[in-house]
């Protein structure tokens, strides 16, 4: 590393005490779920305090709720020290999609790597091995029954209020979920958007149903759901999570959640854990930025959950607000920094509202239109025709502020379903198994990390970058770390190229022949310190 940490920033003496010491929380985490779980330990990871509060009076560990976690969404909880959710969670591998009674086609996960594509976990679960990670982190303190009443900023820092009790430290990360209203209207930021009228039922059962255990299934307008859709998934110890969808005046009864139960699973033993109904919305934030507050999560945007890019678009809000809010708050990069959150992240959030509305036009089509071209669709069975729901993928950073961009490698959009983009400035690095151990991703979160092709001079490249910056910044050959060339071959590196990865593991750039100059200047641009094109 060529730098090292200047303090928790400004404003920092007005903070919070954390963990009954005498230090001061830098941030202030707003909700205790998954995402404010995570925005705390990556902060912390970063060196700084951190006080999460929450309304609740204390965690309840009920239901599956959010159970499809994504391969690069496991990748960040293993560094945070919550490995265990891909360790105890159940890779699903095949998805079978039915019309009626006839199966219209399957597909398997592509690409497999270090980590499974995803995991099904139920969301209780994944909170519990959190709080655990948690609890072992002495930087963060955990304040329940701390409901959120009143939120102002000035030039120092942000003032929270929870009834009679006033916190304050210099920056806020509300993760608060999609009832956060107080906190938008406090910061002046919208919440546009629709609600769709059904809704959706959905049951934990646990029971023994032989070959569904690694598969989910769809059913489109079976005959024990008319006109409606039916989803299943497993998840770990036998227990599957059943999703119904249902009219708007639909209200449950248990005589007919056991009807519907035995339309799929016949005569079998269940039992029956956990139920609720719902609706979907889709809606986003004006703003995931007022000035020292940002906003992540259900608290910034929500989406259908098919496709499964509700919290798997919360965490990398997580760990994009976190790096950017240790950066400025040690001081490597300028406060400018934390617009470019607004910027990528409320990009990646249209884009998950745009992927969702359309699955949900074609799950619940509200015109004569969209029902024919559903039914035609279906009737065919042609997959391409046919939404299920695109499943999650990392957001592709390509024009990003901080991104310099590569004429060499230019980006070619949306990949095709269940496929990823190849690797070019603004997506993120692959994650590939090291021949010595460990995945090269690993070596990703500790600050900018430059990669360097054959003919680079390592000493050269390092000394040059720490007069750029104080920030943690590692300089490492890929021949260092794969000397059999496997590596640079599986990611396509050229003779002489830099590759340099931000702290969330997206390319910041990809540099043909770059001189030491040239790779401090795009350095600089991912830190703010410079904003023209390299």
């Amino acid at each position: 590393m060529t730098g090292t940490g200047s303090g928790i920033g400004p404003g920092a003496e007005s903070g919070t005490s954390v963990g009954g010491g005498d230090a001061t929380a830098a941030v202030i985490v707003i909700g205790a779920g998954p995402v404010g779980q995570t925005a705390a330990l990556l902060l912390a990871r970063w060196g700084l305090p951190v006080l999460v509060l929450d309304r609740s009076p204390a965690r309840a560990a009920t239901g599956s709720r959010s159970i499809c976690q994504q391969r690069d969404v496991l990748d960040i909880w293993s560094a945070v020290g919550a490995g265990r959710i891909a360790e105890e969670g159940l890779a699903w591998t095949t998805a079978r999609t039915y019309y009626r009674d006839r199966e219209l086609f399957s597909w398997t996960f592509g690409g497999q790597g270090p980590l499974p594509p995803c995991v099904n976990i139920s969301q209780s679960r994944t909170e519990r091995i959190l709080d655990d990670a948690i609890a072992a982190q002495p930087l963060i303190e955990v304040r329940w029954d701390h409901e959120v009443t009143g939120l102002t900023q000035d030039a120092e820092g942000v003032t929270v209020r929870c009834g009679e009790r006033v916190l304050r430290a210099p920056y806020v990360l509300a993760c608060a979920g999609a009832k956060a209203q107080p906190v938008r209207r406090a910061l002046g930021v919208t919440f546009d958007g629709e609600t769709f009228d059904d809704q959706f039922l959905i049951c934990d059962i646990r029971a023994d149903l032989p070959g569904w255990e690694h598969e989910r299934r769809f059913y489109f307008d079976p005959e024990w759901n008319p006109g409606r859709q039916v989803l299943i998934h497993p998840c770990p110890g036998s227990t599957f999570r059943i999703d119904w969808q249902v009219p708007p005046d639909y209200t449950p009864t248990e005589a007919d959640i056991s009807r519907k139960i035995r339309q799929i699973i016949g005569e079998r033993d269940y039992d029956l854990l956990w139920r609720t109904t719902y609706r979907f919305h889709s809606r986003i934030a004006s703003r995931m930025r007022a000035g020292r507050v940002l906003l992540a999560g259900d608290c910034a945007h929500l989406v259908a959950p098919f496709g499964a890019r509700g919290l798997n678009s919360g965490v990398p809000d997580a760990e994009n607000a976190a790096w950017k809010l240790a950066f400025v708050a040690h001081g490597w990069s300028p406060e400018e920094l934390l617009e470019t959150y607004h910027i990528e992240r409320h990009a990646a959030a249209l884009e998950n509202l745009e992927v969702t509305g359309a699955t949900m036009r074609f799950l619940a089509p509200r015109t004569e239109g969209e029902r024919a071209r559903r039914r035609a669709a279906l009737e065919s069975g042609v997959p391409e025709e046919i939404d299920s729901g695109r499943f999650a993928e990392p957001y592709w950073y390509v024009d990003s502020p901080l991104t310099t961009p590569d004429p060499r490698r230019p980006f070619g959009g949306r990949p095709p379903k269940g496929a990823s983009p190849a690797p070019a400035p603004g997506v993120v690095l692959p994650d590939v198994p090291l021949p010595g151990g460990g995945r090269l991703r690993e070596f990703c979160r500790a600050g900018i990390l430059v990669l360097l092709g054959d003919m680079c001079d390592s000493r050269l490249f390092a000394q040059v970058l720490g007069k750029v910056t104080t920030a943690p910044l590692a300089v490492r050959e890929f021949a260092a770390l794969d000397r059999s060339g496997d590596l640079a071959e599986t990611l396509g590196v050229e003779r002489g190229e830099v590759w340099i990865v931000r702290p969330d593991a997206h390319v910041a750039a990809i540099l043909s022949q770059a001189k030491p100059e040239r790779v401090g200047a795009a350095v600089s641009r991912v830190l703010r310190l410079a904003k023209d094109g390299v």
